[in-house]
Formats: C-alpha cells, structure tokens, sequence
C-alpha cells in the first residue's frame, strides 16, 4: 500500500493491516449476531430462517484509496456464501494483488473471489448483461454509480432476480466551526481531516466554515502546522506527512483548480498552491480563501490536497446551518466544532440528512470498524454502511423454514361444529 498508494508508513499501516483485519474479524461477529436473528415457535412448529447466498454471483468494483476497501468488498459477499467477481482499480493493482495471495494463502478455494484485470467498460458491460448477475457492491464516484444503476436499470428483463445494488460514492465533506470551537482543535481538524494521505480520501474535509470572530486565530495555527511539513515526498520518509497523488490524472485536475483560484476574485490561496510532476505527482498542501460560499471548490469534489475555506458572520450561524445542508448533493462526512452545548445539538438536528457519518469536535475521516459504521446518504451512496450488519444483511436471501409436528388430518375448523 505504501508503495502502490503512496501511503504514508501510519496510514498504510491503519488501511492495509488494522482496518482489513477488523473488517475481516467483526464481519464474523456481524455473521453470527444475523444467524441468531431467528423468529418464535409456537408449540408444535418449528419456525427458522436460513440466509442463503444470493442466486447468482456479486460483482464488486473497488477503488484505488484504501487496500482495506479493496478487500472488504469481495469478502463480505464472500463470507455470506456468495460467488463473487471483483474488478479492483486500475491504480491498485498491485496491492489487490496481494489481497488475492492472501486469500489464498488463508484456504479460500479457487473460484469463490474471481479477480479480473482490463478494460473496465468491455468487463462491466458483459458482466451487467448476464442473467446471474445478482449484486453490486460499489465503491467510487458518483457518475460511475449511477451509469452502473442506469445499466442494471435497461437489463432488468435479463436477470433471475433483482439485483442488490450497495454504493459508497464521492462526498464534499464539511467542518463547521461554531464561535464558541476552540481555534486550535479546529485547525488541527483541518489540517488532518483535509490533508492525511493527500486528500484522498471521500471523508475528507474539503470545505470549511470559519466564524469570522476565531477565524483568524485559526487560520494563523493551520498555517503554522503546515509550515512545519515536509515538502511532499517518498513515502519512506518517515518525517513526511503527505506524500503523491495517485497519478497524472489527479494532479492535473488538482493543479488546474488551484490554477483557477488564483486568478478568480472570489478566491485566494491562503497557504501552499504550489505543484510539480517533475519527479512525482507531488501537490502542496493547499488552503483556499473564498468570498463565496458556492465558489467552484466549495461544492467541487476535488479529492486532493485542497481545502476552500470560508469565514461566515458570527450573527449567521442560523443562515449557515442551512448553507452547510444545501451546497452539496453529498451526504457522507461532516463536522462541527463547538463547547456550546445547545449550538451542538441545533447543528446536530439541523444538519441530519448532510451527513451519514457526523462527528462532533472532531475531523470527518476515521471512520473505526466495530465502531464507527461507515457511509453516506444523497450522492454518496445507499448508505448500507461497511462494517455493520446492516451491509452483510444486503448479501443474503432469507428463506423462512415452518415445520409442523402435528399436521392436521381434517380441514373442519372448531367453529364449524
């Protein structure tokens, strides 16, 4: 992971060791807490559920982010009895091929996770088109996601069943200081919530709601903190905080929005704006200044190491819930920040449908298997949160079972006489 992601030796270790793991040992428990769910008898019958494996096979897409994803998908489907196609990410290659090893290296028999490499339209296009095709589990964008819906929509009449569709897709995830936050947690929120592993991460912060009254104390820590980075570099470095972004695609879309804000009058770059691809893909940690509360990289997925910041009137925390609610489509991860009780808990209400992981002072990333199940609602996805039972339950295909020990021998019912 740290080679092929270009993962720091904390957030390879926190991906590709400890969160696979905990997928893989709390989806047993999460197993075992479903086959107790089991209905009441009366006397004289037996009543039981088996939850059968879907009838047909899951195809899981992953994504290039987290090697500890990249696993949990297949697997999941797997561990429910399931055969299971998987296509991993063409920026992932390698460590899925790890995953595959393993696997295997575990027991798994031959042709439970079948893994496939290619062209990802031709592979999901016959995939989609045949008749056991009967899951898709999905982590991605958000236009990828709903193409896939769309197709699986158009073959309807060509599957035995219909399918389960599960996503997790993209987020412009929130932190939302109130004037009561104390200005140092709230930079060091931002400065690991927007900048651990590059920004690459869908519950990454990306915007960010400063009150004006703190906003520069604030903003003067998170300089601070990020004067005291390492310039971008190998992952091996052990004083490096942030390392590449994933590849030439990446960096240019970053670099051009950067580009953009340094010419717009809505915008200006606050720290770093820097970029070279000369010797890796390789983006300074950048913080945006916007006038603008819809400004392109407000409501941008940009999924990088940028983070657009704007400084809202103290009076406005009112106007600002609501602004926080309806500048983006997605619903993933949010923040807000406070020692006020009640501000807490208006924002907690408020703010219910923006976010399917809310986290109060605290940053939006980190979502623990076992603890904190993770997904999100609107244009993040179906919100069938990874790690809980909730997702497995997604994989399985109940059969209630009633088994009569004293079967009737005459159809006259007491009442007829």
């Amino acid at each position: 992971t740290m080679i092929a992601q270009s993962k720091t030796i904390h957030q390879a270790e926190i991906d590709a060791a400890c969160e696979f793991i905990d997928f893989l040992r709390f989806n047993v428990e999460y197993m075992s807490q479903i086959y107790q769910e089991q209905p009441d008898s009366a006397e004289g019958i037996w009543n039981r559920v088996e939850y059968r494996p879907l009838e047909g096979f899951v195809y899981a897409i992953t994504p290039f982010n987290f090697t500890a994803i990249a696993g949990n998908l297949p697997a999941s489907a797997a561990m429910m009895g399931n055969v299971v196609v998987w296509k991993p990410s063409d920026s992932q290659i390698f460590s899925a091929k790890i995953l595959v090893d393993v696997f295997k290296e575990a027991g798994l028999p031959d042709g439970v996770i079948n893994v496939i490499y290619g062209d990802p339209v031709m592979i999901t296009e016959t995939i989609l088109s045949h008749a056991d095709f009967s899951g898709l589990h999905f982590t991605g964008s958000t236009d990828v996601f709903k193409s896939l819906w769309t197709q699986i929509g158009n073959n309807i009449n060509t599957y035995k069943t219909y399918p389960r569709i599960v996503g997790e897709t993209g987020g412009k995830d929130f932190i939302l200081a109130h004037p009561t936050a104390k200005p140092k947690q709230v930079a060091t929120a931002i400065v690991r919530g927007a900048f651990e592993f590059q920004g690459q991460k869908c519950s990454a912060a990306s915007r960010v709601y400063l009150p004006e009254s703190t906003a520069e104390t604030i903003l003067a820590e998170v300089k601070k903190d990020l004067a005291s980075f390492n310039a971008p570099g190998s992952p091996e470095d052990m004083k490096n905080f942030i390392t590449a972004v994933i590849h030439e695609g990446a960096f240019d879309k970053l670099a051009s929005y950067i580009d953009r804000a340094k010419k717009d009058k809505e915008a200006s770059i606050f720290a770093g704006g820097g970029y070279d691809k000369s010797k890796g893909y390789f983006i300074e940690p950048t913080v945006i200044l916007t006038t603008d509360p819809h400004y392109v990289t407000m409501e941008t997925e940009l999924f990088g190491p940028v983070v657009t910041i704007y400084v809202y009137k103290d009076k406005d925390w009112n106007e600002t819930l609501e602004l926080v609610d309806t500048t983006s489509p997605y619903a993933l991860t949010g923040a807000v920040m406070a020692t006020d009780r009640y501000a807490i808990d208006q924002a907690t209400k408020a703010l219910q449908n923006c976010a399917g992981n809310f986290y109060i002072n605290d940053k939006p990333t980190g979502a623990v298997v076992g603890q904190q199940p993770f997904g999100g609602a609107r244009a993040s996805g179906t919100n069938d949160k990874a790690g809980s039972a909730q997702n497995l339950l997604r994989w399985v295909s109940p059969r209630l079972i009633k088994e009569t020990f004293v079967t009737p021998e005459d159809y006259r019912y007491p009442f007829l006489g």
